[in-house]
């Protein structure tokens, strides 16, 4: 289980951590968190260099985007999904969970 603190995250700015050998990005829209793989499943760059515009982050590189609460993408070039990641808050702190079939 990764755990960070939600002063660590600035709102609406996507956060690279590492978990598991993983790169996760983490972001905070207003009281809801949300971590997703880092990893455009397009042109494996990395998401939390994108931006967030509601419950959508948007790669930079060819503008793909994907729902942070599901993983899919809702625009092209991208037709395959990120992962989606646990998320649990308690206090100032986050937990986030391993995905499925993956050590924590």
């Amino acid at each position: 289980m990764l755990e960070i603190a939600v002063d660590q995250l600035t709102n609406k700015v996507p956060t690279r951590f590492e978990f598991n050998g993983e790169s996760i990005c983490v972001v905070r829209i207003d009281d809801e968190i949300f971590a997703v793989g880092d990893t455009c499943s397009h042109a494996e760059v990395s998401l939390s260099e994108g931006t967030v515009e509601g419950d959508r982050i948007e790669c930079w590189l060819h503008g793909s985007r994907f729902s942070l609460k599901t993983g899919e993408p809702d625009s092209l070039p991208a037709t395959e999904s990120i992962p989606t990641y646990s998320v649990t808050l308690q206090g100032n702190n986050i937990n986030i969970s391993a995905r499925e079939g993956l050590n924590s």
